[in-house]
């Protein structure tokens, strides 16, 4: 590894930093079922920005675009917004150890100004937050993940991401980043082929622990 100050880490949100994943799954199983007689929607769109998933499974459906949108944004403001367990002890650990940490979201701005509402230590909790109005394609396309290292100034060899989807971890692969599993929305040996190392959360984990881990 380079030096610490060229070093960052860049977290997912649902799922690797808040335990949103579940709710998530209950709100889009229904509009899978309602609007498109699909019962696994939930699992194709883990990971995705909406705009994506309104252009690739409600094309066309601006009716139900819209009715989908005041019924997520009602669901979004009654969510819970749950730390990963340890989530926060290692992301000051790595600050301490002057790692660049950031947020790397397919969520939008609107969902996560719903999350400064209920989380407000968020803001400063990160050195960045990068949200879905930042990069055009998304996940498993790297673009957010490589705008992370570029923002930093890091390199793919100097570089985590911790991701929980399968989307997610695509990704970060293609970034040609370090890759972290979390097995908290999706069980070990589904995400393990897809990651260079998996966590089932983050307690006990520090930055001494990160940096022994090896591609």
């Amino acid at each position: 590894m380079a030096e610490t100050k060229s070093m960052a880490a860049l977290f997912d949100f649902d799922g690797v930093v808040v335990d949103t994943e579940t709710q998530y799954s209950v709100f889009w199983h229904k509009m899978g079922v309602d609007y498109l007689g699909m019962e696994d929607l939930e699992k194709r769109i883990k990971g995705q920005t909406l705009v994506y998933i309104y252009d690739t499974f409600f094309s066309g459906m601006d009716k139900e675009q819209q009715e989908i949108t005041i019924a997520l944004d009602r669901f979004e403001r009654e969510m819970s917004f749950d730390f990963i367990p340890g989530v926060e002890a290692f992301v000051s650990d790595l600050r301490r150890n002057h790692v660049r940490v950031a947020v790397v979201t397919s969520s939008n701005d609107k969902k996560m100004e719903v999350v400064y509402r209920a989380k407000p230590e968020i803001r400063t909790m990160f050195d960045h937050i990068l949200t879905a109005e930042m990069f055009t394609a998304s996940k498993p396309a790297p673009d957010c993940f490589l705008l992370g290292m570029k923002v930093f100034g890091t390199t793919p060899e100097t570089t985590y991401v911790f991701e929980d989807s399968f989307n997610g971890l695509k990704a970060g692969m293609a970034s040609g980043a370090t890759v972290v599993g979390l097995a908290t929305t999706n069980p070990r040996p589904e995400i393990a082929p897809l990651c260079h190392h998996v966590l089932n959360d983050f307690e006990g984990f520090t930055y001494d622990k990160l940096v022994g881990l090896y591609k």
